[in-house]
């Protein structure tokens, strides 16, 4: 009688899950989607309760030189991972990268860029 470990269930000694994904892997993949669910729903909801109380953005983005400092702070993280959201989309050929950059205009860099990880996840488990 011969036993056979069928490859496609098992990969370096770690069971696949999701679309084949190794342990590790699904790990990333679903703490890189919360944390995008959990950035869009912060978002909406502290966006939300600013436009509804009148605040004014550019006071709150650079009234005080702590305030410089986040946003100076923020925009670099933001432009880098524009930058690699890019780079990375074209070396392991996800399509449409401008897509993360334009949601994260019209909701936040907090919901894309972990959306955008946990999606190259899947392409890097393809």
């Amino acid at each position: 009688m011969t036993v056979r470990l069928d490859t496609a269930d098992w990969r370096c000694g770690e069971r696949t899950t999701l679309s084949g994904m190794t342990g590790t892997a699904a790990v990333r993949y679903w703490t890189f989607l919360s944390l995008s669910i959990v950035g869009f729903t912060t978002a909406m909801i502290f966006n939300g309760l600013a436009v509804m109380s009148g605040a004014d953005y550019g006071t709150a983005w650079f009234g005080t030189a702590v305030d410089w400092v986040l946003s100076a702070d923020l925009s670099v993280v933001a432009i880098a991972a524009v930058v690699f959201i890019f780079a990375e989309a074209q070396r392991i050929g996800m399509k449409n990268a401008w897509v993360y950059v334009a949601l994260s205009m019209v909701t936040a860099m907090a919901f894309t860029f972990p959306l955008f990880l946990a999606m190259r996840e899947r392409k890097l488990a393809a």
